[in-house]
């Protein structure tokens, strides 16, 4: 189990980060809304951050926090080689 987190944009490099989790390295990041076995409610905070209180549960249970400029840089495509 991978048991690891990222704080990703839903669109784009611009958009508003929410908490990405990855429980398998094979499977692609998924935003924590979708692992309702993991997630717990968001505080009621007008513009806070969505997945923080998931993150707090998930960082207490040994979660690894995945750097986003180290993830968002290996998710960009490499050009491919023409010969």
């Amino acid at each position: 189990m991978a048991r690891q987190m990222c704080w990703l944009s839903m669109s784009g490099a611009d958009g508003q980060k929410i908490l990405h989790l990855k429980t398998e390295f094979n499977k692609p990041w998924r935003p924590y809304t979708a692992f309702s076995h993991l997630s717990v409610p968001d505080y009621q905070i007008p513009g806070g951050s969505k997945g923080w209180a998931t993150y707090q549960k998930l960082r207490k249970a040994g979660w690894e926090l995945v750097p986003s400029s180290q993830e968002q840089q290996s998710m960009v495509k490499q050009p491919l080689k023409t010969a």
